[in-house]
């Protein structure tokens, strides 16, 4: 049974998969903006919506979780400009705009950006 395993893949080992999402979350709190696959967008999402989250109670222990989850230079970003932008607001950070399919294989593309 597939009961309660419903988070993506991507075709790699659990200890890529969390690289790929972290590098994914730094670059979206670096950039603001990202143009990655549809599926990718949606995995990464709730994780980053909860590190900002995360950051709206400012403290050392949120600190020192956000370098944990994303590193110092992500950690300091969210802190310093992301959660004080969305402080009145209890969720819903960032949007996801579906892109025209990539030419080489295909793949269902979306740019993820905070709101």
């Amino acid at each position: 049974m597939k009961h309660h395993n419903a988070n993506r893949k991507f075709g790699r080992v659990r200890k890529v998969r969390r690289g790929l999402i972290k590098s994914l979350a730094l670059s979206l709190v670096k950039n603001g903006k990202i143009m990655t696959t549809e599926a990718k967008a949606k995995e990464i999402r709730p994780y980053v919506e909860k590190l900002v989250s995360l950051g709206r109670n400012p403290g050392v222990a949120s600190r020192r979780m956000l370098s944990s989850k994303i590193g110092t230079d992500g950690a300091t970003k969210i802190l310093k400009d992301l959660s004080p932008k969305y402080a009145d607001r209890l969720g819903g950070y960032t949007r996801i705009t579906k892109l025209p399919q990539r030419l080489s294989d295909g793949a269902p593309m979306a740019v993820i950006e905070f709101v």
